[in-house]
Parts: structure tokens; C-alpha cells; sequence
């Protein structure tokens, strides 16, 4: 069905939080804002900025799928956003089966920006077989209240169309969209040396399963000056925390975990907002690695990357935006494999050159689902920007190696500030159920709290001492 937004509205946007919402990192970890990958947050925040234009508000949900709050989103917003990344994958299908609920139940146009599908390099679909009906809903869901839904690349509009469905536009992902019509993307260097400064990047099935542990141990002999940027909130754990109580944990070879050499050289961050993830890297020369977001990133900074393809989410999208990729595993050892080589055999040429044309489909897209964009409607931005600008957000998360008092005040006073909550929540609990008559079973007693955060300082004073 075609859908008209009014003309003055509100936009409920299904983000992690607002691009203007400072927050200090250990309420950031703690909240787990950028929804367990911050790659989500550089989707998102692009997707705010494009909506922002004059008479229009858009509105973070804080990523929940709260069904019984329909009626309210019905009552007090005009539309519902929704940027997605690898949706169509066995692991999201209770958070797509939710999304489905809260859709049915709204009354208001909900365009979805940017799903796609997850499988293996070669496109084969049968491992999604078993979600089918839950995707099928979810499509059926969304196309009763707009005009089509957007997808990430050629892969996942066959395996919608293949379903039977017909309103699929190809739209790739609006992070590449944050600054419009314009990309530029050029080498400062005719090659890379020993002094370059080179970022990369990988996941944990990269790095566990497709030896791109080989290729960053490789990197890290050869580029003095090589960093390695995690999304993950475990990453994130582990340089603020030294946190390895999670499955991922036991991963030594990401350059996260405490026991990595990149760890003790200070040479591993993770970002919590995009703006400053952007801005680090536009002093670097060069990024590759298997996170699509981490390397549009690069780009958006207008430094050169190259992506490592281990599967059909970032082929399909690389592919859409003419990003320079190659398939990890066609890559061979990953010692063999030089950041240099892959600097030389990198060309944006189709990716800068095609960009305005594949801006220009994304706003039409846009325009068919009743949403105005501020690089047509409003001031390309510029009052986002601003914004932005004025505000002061933390710096990246870096590995927690020193026993520096400044950089143990704020996880004291937060740890603080936690344990005072406890102890009121308890409280008022026990209070409560006293006057019911109910044995109260509080939660952990703060003291036992607070050793177990004095263990996890301990660890790392000493560790800072070695």
C-alpha cells in the first residue's frame, strides 16, 4: 500500500540511542547501547540525520520491541523507521517475529530501510529455510504499511521475490548516505610502508574460523603503526573491563582480550559513537577487514578500504556499492596476505563515480514511502552537524593497561553509583514484600558486588605493573 507522512510529524526510529545522546562509556556498556555491534549505530545515526528536516522529529525507541506499547506509538508518532542490517539470519528470529507483533498492531506507515539476508558466500539459501515463515510475516507485516521495503543487495531482493513478494527495491544501507550525494574516497600515498598508518578490523567467526587471526598477526609484524578497531560489546568489555567472563572470552587471538600483544601495545579501540570512529579514522591510510560497518567507516572518512567477504550480507553489499572486496576465502595463508597488495589493487573509482546515482535511488525510495530527506528537503544536514559538534563525546574505548588514578575514577564511580542503586532497589523490595506478607528474595548483596568489582580492578592494577 502507498503511504503519505503529514507534513508535520514525529519519527520513531528503531536505533540504540540518539546521535545527540552523550554517554559516559560504562552507562554505554552497561546499557549495551549500541545493541552488541556499534557498526549498528553508524546505520542509524545516518538514518536520523537523513529524516531530520524542518517540522519533523525523530525519535530514538532505544532498539526495544515493546508489543504493548502500539497504542502509544500509534497515538503519538507518524511513522516508524526501521534500519536493519542482517535481519533475515536464524539468530534474530525472536527480535523479527517481536518486530512483527508491534508492526501488525500499528496503525502508522513503517518503512524498513536496509534489511538483508545472511548466508554463506555462496548465496545458497537453504540454511534460512527454517525462518522462512517468520520472514515471510515480517515482509507481509511491513508491505501492508508502505510502499515497498528496502534491502541491502541482489541476494536478499532474490530470496524476498523468490517468495513470491514484488515491492523490493535494492537501496544498500543508508550509512553510506550520511553525507548525501558526495563520497570522496582517494589514496594519499602511492603505497603503503613500514610507517603507515593501517586500521583493520574483523569478527570473531573471521577471526575463530576464517584465519583472519593469521592475517592480523601478519599485519601487526609488518605495520608498527597497525590498530585494530572491535565492535562488539564483549570487545568493548574487555578494553574497559578486562572483561572475559563471556563466550567470546576465550577468543586470544582477537586483539581485544587482554592476552593479545595489540592489547598490551595500546593498539585495539572500540567506538560508541560514530562521530568520533569517523574522525580517528581520517588519519589513517588505509582499513580493511571483514566489518562491512568498520570499513564504511574508513570511507566515510574518505580513506581507502578494502573489505574481506566471509559472507553474503557484506558480498551482496559490497558488490551494490562498488566497495573494493575480496572473498576471505579465496584470500589463500593469511600470512601471505599484505595490506599493501590489497592498498595497490584497490579502485573507488565505480564507488565514488556511481554514488550520486545510488543516492538518488535511496531518496526515491524515501519519496515513494512518504519520508522527506534533508539533502532534498531540508538544509543537507547542517544543523545536524552543528549539533554534533558542539557536543563532546567520549574518545574510543582503549585497553585498560595502566593504574591511573584518572582512568579509574569514572569505573569507581560508576561501580559506586551501582551498588547505591542495589541497595535502594533492595530496599524497597524487602519493604515491599514485607507488607505482603511474601518472603523477600532480594537481589546479589552489594558488598558481594562490590568484591567482585574489586577483583575485576585488582586484575587489572596488576596487570598494568607487569
Amino acid at each position: 500500500m502507498s503511504s503519505t507522512v503529514p507534513p508535520s510529524r514525529r519519527i520513531l526510529l528503531r536505533s540504540g540511542k540518539s546521535p545527540y545522546d552523550v554517554v559516559p562509556v560504562e552507562e554505554a556498556l552497561h546499557r549495551d547501547v549500541i545493541a552488541t555491534n556499534s557498526g549498528n549505530l553508524i546505520f542509524s545515526d545516518a538514518t536520523h540525520k537523513l529524516l531530520e528536516v524542518p517540522g519533523t522529529e525523530v525519535v530514538s525507541n532505544g532498539i526495544r520491541t515493546n508489543v504493548q506499547a502500539a497504542e502509544k506509538i500509534n497515538e503519538e508518532y507518524d511513522a516508524f523507521v526501521v534500519p536493519l542490517a542482517n535481519a533475515f539470519r536464524p539468530s534474530f528470529e525472536p527480535m523479527l517475529k517481536r518486530l512483527t507483533q508491534l508492526i501488525t498492531r500499528l496503525k502508522i506507515p513503517v518503512v524498513v530501510v536496509g534489511v538483508g539476508a545472511q548466508t554463506g558466500l555462496n548465496y545458497d539459501p537453504a540454511r534460512l529455510k527454517p525462518i522462512e515463515p517468520a520472514v515471510r510475516a515480517f515482509v507481509s507485516a511491513v508491505l501492508d504499511k508502505s510502499a515497498s521495503i528496502g534491502v541491502r543487495g541482489e541476494f536478499t531482493e532474490k530470496y524476498l521475490k523468490d517468495m513470491g513478494f514484488r515491492d523490493v527495491e535494492v537501496i544498500g544501507c543508508p550509512s553510506l548516505f550520511m553525507y548525501g550525494k558526495d563520497l570522496t574516497v582517494a589514496k594519499r600515498a602511492p603505497q603503503l610502508t613500514a610507517e603507515s598508518r593501517v586500521a583493520v578490523n574483523g569478527s570473531h567467526s573471521a577471526v575463530r574460523t576464517q584465519g583472519l587471526d593469521r592475517v592480523i598477526t601478519a599485519a601487526h609484524e609488518r605495520y608498527p603503526h597497525l590498530r585494530y578497531i572491535g565492535q562488539n560489546l564483549s570487545d568493548a568489555l574487555q578494553l574497559h573491563w578486562r572483561d572475559v567472563s563471556g563466550p567470546n572470552g576465550k577468543i586470544t587471538q582477537m586483539p581485544t582480550h587482554p592476552d593479545h600483544p595489540m592489547y598490551r601495545e595500546d593498539k585495539a579501540r572500540v567506538y560508541i559513537d560514530p562521530i568520533t570512529w569517523i574522525d580517528d579514522l581520517r588519519e589513517f591510510d588505509f582499513s580493511f577487514g571483514s566489518r562491512i560497518h568498520g570499513n564504511i567507516a574508513a570511507l566515510l572518512a574518505g580513506t581507502p578500504a578494502t573489505v574481506l567477504c566471509g559472507d553474503s550480507r557484506t558480498l551482496e553489499l559490497c558488490r551494490y556499492f562498488d566497495i573494493p572486496h575480496q572473498r576471505i576465502d579465496e584470500l589463500g595463508k593469511g600470512e601471505d596476505v599484505d595490506p599493501a597488495t590489497l592498498y595497490a589493487q584497490a579502485d573507488f573509482s565505480a564507488l565514488v563515480d556511481g554514488h550520486h546515482e545510488r543516492f538518488e535511488r535511496f531518496t526515491g525510495f524515501l519519496d515513494r514511502n512518504g519520508l522527506q530527506n534533508t539533502f532534498t528537503h531540508g538544509d543537507s544536514g547542517a544543523a545536524f552537524d552543528k549539533r554534533m559538534r558542539s557536543l563532546s563525546f567520549p574518545a574510543g574505548i582503549r585497553p585498560w593497561n595502566d593504574a591511573d588514578p584518572i582512568a579509574m575514577a569514572a569505573r569507581f564511580g560508576f561501580l559506586q553509583n551501582r551498588i547505591t542503586k542495589l541497595t535502594s532497589d533492595n530496599a524497597k523490595l524487602k519493604k515491599e514484600l514485607a507488607q505482603s506478607g511474601t518472603k523477600a528474595t532480594a537481589a546479589p548483596a552489594p558488598t558481594s558486588v562490590y568484591r567482585r568489582a574489586r577483583r575485576v580492578v585488582g586484575k587489572a592494577l596488576q596487570s598494568g605493573k607487569q
